[in-house]
């Protein structure tokens, strides 16, 4: 096992407990990480970063859903563009510290990295069996129109949610716009709609209209796993786009450069890639080395189908990967954690090419 790259000990105000009801239908923790659903305009109309309590005055409506809340929040709240590994072992870590005492999680994140938090918790917390959902806005809490209200609030009674006493959700996933999705499935692909993500290669978990409509045989059942935290992760990864016209010179530097120990390969349709012999001779010199190197698919939906058409049928004779139906999101934040948990090359292979948290087919 391989030590962390990353100091995640980040600045945490105290936990703040909302303790609305003596007996509560469930005990809930949020993290509050920043994003566009916690800003508030200040007394110069101004929009920042506001308080949960804040929060909750703008969606009194929480307070009607018979939970009891605490919030821990960062320090300094923050652009989810600026999210590094560490804050990503920082939440999985609280997670996993107050994991017996809540009936589980809600991560208030901005919408422009969700995905990738969303899918490196995923694999970071083994045994998983309570909710851990991510959510956030495309309009500020404040704003007449905001998309944060409903967001928050069913994200809380999706997080309360129980069959039988069991929780009904027991994986990490995204809330957005009525839809709940697999969080490591899931992408974001509109800046300026509501319905900012999709899941186009596993279905929606849950629809929210004038009820919660789970779908139930997406569903990871829950199991009583014990929860181990995982947080080991190598960020000593590139991504290799393919476009028309792409030089020799740029992917040697990228296959060659001596600190890149995995490579994202993001190929056309099922799998394609250019069929000159320079390309392939980079990338069977790149394999040979010892850099793993994954191939997934540039289109938002569908997978890799190594030897479906002869340009792809190199690949695996050459010893690249199949990363099958993997979003970007799901294989960058796999590769590094492969890096970081295993040291031998085939035990990283098996990581990289099985699903281990339903991130792929």
């Amino acid at each position: 096992m391989q030590t962390n790259y990353f100091n995640s000990m980040l600045e945490l105000k105290p936990i703040q407990h909302f303790d609305l009801f003596d007996l509560p239908k469930a005990k809930i923790l949020i993290i509050y990480t920043g994003g566009t659903l916690g800003m508030d305009y200040d007394e110069n109309g101004s929009l920042q970063p506001c308080g949960f309590d804040q929060i909750l005055r703008r969606a009194p409506v929480a307070k009607e859903l018979q939970i009891n809340l605490s919030v821990i929040s960062f320090e300094t709240p923050i652009d989810s563009s600026k999210v590094e590994l560490g804050h990503w072992q920082n939440m999985a870590e609280v997670i996993h510290e107050h994991y017996d005492q809540f009936d589980g999680f809600l991560i208030l994140h901005g919408t422009d990295t969700m995905a990738y938090s969303a899918s490196a918790l995923s694999f970071m917390l083994e045994g998983l069996n309570k909710p851990v959902i991510f959510t956030g806005a495309q309009l500020p809490i404040a704003s007449p129109r905001s998309d944060a209200r409903e967001n928050l609030v069913t994200s809380l009674e999706i997080a309360s949610d129980k069959k039988d006493g069991k929780p009904i959700i027991t994986e990490v996933c995204i809330f957005f716009n009525n839809v709940l999705l697999r969080g490591n499935r899931s992408k974001k692909v509109e800046s300026e709609r509501f319905d900012a993500f999709e899941s186009e290669n596993f279905p929606v978990l849950a629809k929210a209209g004038i009820a919660i409509e789970y779908q139930w045989s997406y569903l990871r059942p829950f199991t009583d796993q014990v929860l181990k935290l995982n947080t080991a992760m190598d960020p000593s990864i590139a991504v290799l786009k393919l476009f028309p016209g792409l030089s020799e010179t740029t992917v040697e530097h990228i296959i060659q450069a001596p600190l890149v120990k995995g490579i994202i390969l993001e190929s056309y349709g099922a799998g394609n890639v250019p069929h000159e012999s320079w390309f392939l001779d980079l990338l069977k010199s790149g394999v040979d080395s010892g850099k793993l190197i994954l191939n997934i698919s540039q289109c938002n939906g569908g997978r890799v189908l190594h030897g479906k058409y002869q340009t792809s049928g190199a690949l695996n004779r050459i010893g690249v990967l199949s990363g099958a139906d993997l979003t970007t999101e799901a294989a960058t934040t796999k590769m590094m954690y492969a890096l970081g948990q295993f040291n031998s090359p085939s035990d990283r292979k098996i990581c990289l090419t099985t699903s281990i948290r339903g991130e792929m087919n």
